[in-house]
């Protein structure tokens, strides 16, 4: 309004206090306002006269920032006690966020409330994986033994099964029930071939459980295809007859059967030590010492474990480099009569230098880089026979999980090698034989 109580064109501005944009520089603003005279002030209550000088717009002080503006509002308890969530979580207005605070100082069970919520909004990051590190068991269970050694420890040749199925049992506890009926594919060479069988994740379970069954038998446990002595001892076989007495496709029930085999297994040998050691466990076509079983039945758990990691598309890491180191030690330890039995069926090249038992023959140096990496000679003419660096005649050198990836069966001998020197035939055999170590 002015003064004479009509409403200025500035309208409703003109009410909230005369805020105006500021127009361009004049040259009025240049003069001294001091040395201008000014008309008198009229009485209190007088209109202004006709004509007279309009009153100089004096500018308003600066607005206070807006934040020192808030008011808090007043909000009752049960309000304040329903937002402490969205606080803790800063998702408040300001308002809100000050009212809730302010109430904090003054309401004890409130306060507690307020802190428990904020620790939990610290663990609520989606920036790590939540997965447990499939090492985990191994590093606590080191841990405490070197804070206070078992009475009775698992023995060092039984260290690697008892690795490999830990972390098999971490990725088993990981998947969905769905996920125990994802589709794989088993891998081998037979002869100069490769062949495969298509399972499911539990149909691997149940595959590992009957072969590690030969095990279980050799220490007197029961074994998981019972008949005693009328179950067949070759680990296809046992596999076959497995799963076609599974009247449904198995499914994660699977594991806990597995999982206390396996732990009876390690509780076992822990428990008779170097006494079971040097006993023989038969696979049908040739046998081995319980404990090279034990590294045997651990190489297989690391594969088959890749092979599930695969299917339901989970990271799964390659053994300790401690443990590899002796599971490419076995298989190196085989290639000679892996060798020896190509011979016999026409796929090797003939003997060409026969020694007696325990001497120096022809030889093979296999050298394993990287991860368990090492070096190994292997006889070429006969199973007893010594490797020899002297007697070498050729060189392959291959990665350690590569290697054993060959001896798996899950790549051909003509893509491991990393590089080749000296007798081309040779070298075919050892490759060849180390793919023949595969099998179902």
């Amino acid at each position: 309004m002015n003064g004479d109580g009509r409403e200025s064109e500035g309208g409703e501005e003109e009410v909230r206090g005369a805020r105006r944009i500021p127009g361009p520089r004049g040259a009025a603003d240049d003069l001294d306002l001091e040395s201008v005279p000014l008309p008198p002030m009229p009485p209190p209550g007088s209109a202004a006269p006709a004509g007279s000088v309009p009153e100089q717009s004096v500018p308003e002080p600066p607005e206070a920032p807006e934040a020192l503006m808030t008011s808090v509002p007043d909000l009752p308890h049960r309000v304040l006690k329903a937002l402490l969530g969205a606080w803790a979580l800063s998702a408040c207005s300001a308002e809100e966020t000050a009212a809730v605070e302010e109430h904090l100082t003054s309401c004890a069970p409130c306060a507690d409330e307020a802190l428990r919520l904020r620790d939990a909004v610290g663990l609520l990051h989606t920036d790590g994986s939540l997965d447990l590190d499939p090492t985990l068991r191994s590093r606590v269970m080191d841990g405490c033994l070197g804070r206070r050694p078992a009475r009775i420890p698992v023995p060092e040749w039984a260290a690697p099964y008892d690795a490999e199925t830990a972390r098999l049992d971490a990725l088993l506890r990981d998947i969905g029930d769905s996920e125990w009926h994802a589709p794989v594919r088993l891998r081998w060479f037979e002869e100069e071939r490769e062949v495969s069988r298509r399972t499911t994740v539990a149909g691997v379970i149940g595959h590992l459980m009957a072969v590690d069954g030969l095990l279980s038998a050799a220490l007197g446990l029961d074994d998981p295809l019972g008949g005693g002595g009328e179950a067949p001892l070759d680990p296809t076989e046992r596999t076959e007859r497995y799963w076609s007495s599974t009247h449904r496709p198995p499914t994660r029930a699977v594991r806990e059967p597995w999982r206390a085999q396996s732990h009876e297994l390690i509780r076992t040998a822990s428990f008779a030590g170097r006494n079971v050691a040097e006993a023989s466990v038969s696979y049908g076509a040739f046998a081995l010492p319980l404990q090279d079983a034990l590294l045997d039945r651990a190489f297989e758990c690391w594969v088959h474990g890749g092979d599930i990691a695969d299917a339901v598309d989970y990271p799964y890491e390659a053994p300790s480099a401690a443990h590899l180191h002796r599971m490419i030690d076995l298989a190196a330890r085989l290639l000679p009569a892996a060798v020896a039995g190509r011979r016999r069926s026409g796929l090797a090249g003939p003997a060409k230098d026969l020694v007696t038992a325990g001497a120096p023959g022809r030889s093979v140096h296999l050298e394993i880089e990287g991860h368990g990496g090492g070096d190994w000679y292997i006889a070429l003419d006969s199973p007893a026979a010594v490797g020899s660096p002297e007697r070498a005649v050729a060189q392959v050198a291959l990665d350690g999980v590569e290697f054993c990836r060959l001896a798996a069966g899950h790549i051909s001998p003509v893509e491991a090698a990393a590089g080749q020197e000296g007798d081309r035939e040779a070298i075919r055999d050892v490759l060849f034989a180390a793919a023949s170590l595969s099998r179902l």
